[in-house]
């Protein structure tokens, strides 16, 4: 250990300064004032020995102390928040939300906001406050969800939403923070994200669009176009942790860390509403998920924390939870299709994967892996290796998949941020992605996120999924309400990517989908086709183009 004090005049000796650290070396004693006394302390931190740990001290008050906030409403105040300003809000829908600060913003009054934020909460909680409230002018998200104000403000033209794909928008958050202008992607490529031309704007009363989005740059890397993103930057920023010390150093808990990593980080001015405020040198340096250097604020606030989807395992007649018992009793032929579609699904997750499953019949493939089979399914809200619904009464609101469901862990599972969450994804680490759509072509093109002028949810992680180069399977129905094929020659919806299907699977039939043919050759494949039809079945009902393997088999089924 080695221990020194520097006063403001004279400076350390040479013999001293030799053995200092190089940054040490450079210490100027000249930014104390004259009665202030210096200590420096470097120590030996072995495992989790917190009595270790000295921290930077001096005779005047520590300016980490000078962070806490003795209320939301001090925070708020002090953090420089003002009419027009750009705020930056953590969680993923009510996952480790600020509300404290959300409800201070509110009272504030401030107006014209523009709030960056996966998700605007719901109608009655979180960010929909400031939407109900009309403090918002602008969202940029990447998912509505089930905010009916939020789409009734955005389709009435009351509101401007800059929707953003999932992945790009913890990307730009974290190129915001650690000064990165911006960055190439190939999400959203062969979409309205890079032509331009979506409605951010509708002229009020009207579908006349007022304000659209702007085309992207794009450039060509190997063999694939990339799209450019710019970074982004907040004036305020607000986020939530479980647990801060003085300096502002933050830990997360379960799935409720998210954003919030990301929007710490972008900010000019960071408020962190934290449940318990630790003394300073009670963390351990290895347990700190974010340094206190990018917090400005911390106040402490015990707020209800609501789930938005309360989900668990149903019991049994005898009182055992199970979530596939009933199911698993019926019979390939009398199943359901949506049922029949899962069970086709589950046969492409195998042993010792990793994999993507998204909302809805995606999710529920898992529940028909083979006995002792396991999978490390990723939930892009910072999960690897999400579990079954937990049982009544275990439901914990710092746990949830993307979906919005409570969960749980696997042994062996991670948590991490939505950057890094979105870093796998991208990267290519996935094995398989399991996706619903609206439609899909025959040139494996895929629409899952919106209707125009109807419906309004947001493309969420979807597009990063379908470009990350990862098998995407496509699980459907084959046709809509109206009994109209939803497998077309050409997508009338919004893309969510591009040649990007690899397999879809519907109540009827199989398609593979051959990315190599050639020329004039359909891509579509029909390889299996569902008990009791026929290939003309399949052709009366579909729209497409496609060919006939030569290896067509009944579909097969999951048991």
């Amino acid at each position: 250990m080695l221990g020194l004090s520097v006063a403001r005049k004279g400076g350390l000796p040479h013999s001293l300064r030799r053995r200092l650290p190089h940054s040490l070396r450079r210490l100027r004693p000249a930014c104390c004032s004259s009665s202030t006394s210096v200590s420096l302390h470097a120590v030996s931190v072995s495992g989790r020995d917190r009595s270790a740990i000295r921290p930077f001290s001096s005779s005047s008050s520590s300016t980490s102390s000078g962070k806490v906030r003795k209320s939301a409403v001090e925070a708020v105040q002090m953090s420089g928040i003002g009419d027009g300003s750009t705020v930056l809000v953590g969680g993923f829908g009510l996952c480790g939300i600020p509300s404290a600060c959300i409800a201070a913003v509110r009272d504030s009054g401030v107006k014209d906001l523009t709030v960056v934020s996966n998700n605007a909460g719901v109608d009655d909680w979180g960010l929909g406050l400031l939407l109900k409230s009309r403090q918002v002018k602008r969202m940029v998200s990447s998912y509505v969800g089930e905010n009916k104000e939020f789409e009734r403000q955005y389709l009435g033209g009351e509101l401007e939403v800059e929707l953003t794909p999932q992945g790009t928008l913890a990307e730009r958050l974290r190129a915001g923070g650690a000064g990165i202008p911006a960055f190439f992607t190939r999400t959203g490529g062969g979409t309205v994200i890079e032509q331009g031309g979506f409605p951010i704007k509708y002229k009020k009363g009207t579908s006349e669009v007022e304000v659209a989005s702007e085309p992207r740059e794009v450039r060509r890397f190997g063999s694939f176009d990339f799209v450019l993103e710019e970074a982004i930057k907040g004036d305020v920023s607000f986020v939530k942790a479980w647990k801060g010390d003085p300096f502002g150093n933050l830990v997360f808990r379960g799935t409720a860390r998210n954003f919030n990593p990301e929007c710490a980080r972008a900010g000019r001015h960071t408020v962190a509403e934290v449940e318990e405020l630790v003394p300073l040198g009670s963390l351990s340096p290895e347990e700190v998920h974010l340094p206190g250097v990018f917090v400005d604020s911390v106040v402490v606030a015990q707020e209800e924390k609501r789930i938005e989807k309360r989900t668990v395992q149903p019991k049994s007649k005898e009182g055992q939870s199970s979530q596939q018992e009933e199911t698993q009793k019926k019979s390939s032929s009398s199943l359901g299709s949506r049922e029949r579609i899962v069970r086709r699904a589950a046969l492409e997750l195998s042993d010792g994967q990793s994999a993507n499953l998204g909302i809805g019949m995606p999710t529920l493939a898992s529940n028909f892996l083979p006995q002792g089979a396991v999978v490390m399914l990723q939930s892009e809200n910072g999960l690897l290796g999400m579990g079954p619904y937990p049982e009544e009464g275990s439901e914990d609101p710092d746990w949830i998949n993307a979906g919005k469901e409570t969960v749980t862990a696997l042994s062996g599972a991670s948590i991490f941020s939505s950057s890094e969450s979105f870093g796998m994804i991208r990267g290519g680490h996935m094995d398989v992605t399991i996706l619903g759509a609206l439609e899909v072509d025959e040139e494996g093109n895929v629409a899952n996120w919106i209707i125009p002028g109807k419906m309004v949810k947001g493309m969420g992680g979807a597009m990063d999924l379908v470009a990350s180069g990862s098998r995407v399977v496509i699980t459907m129905e084959h046709a809509d309400k109206k009994g109209n094929s939803k497998i077309l020659k050409k997508c009338s919806l919004p893309l969510t990517g591009k040649t990007c299907a690899d397999l879809i699977i519907t109540e009827r039939c199989v398609f593979t989908v051959d990315k190599g043919a050639a020329p004039g050759e359909s891509r579509l494949v029909l390889s299996e086709v569902a008990s009791g039809l026929s290939v003309e079945d399949i052709r009366a009902c579909t729209e497409a183009n496609f060919r006939v393997s030569h290896n067509l088999c009944e579909m097969r089924q999951a048991a």
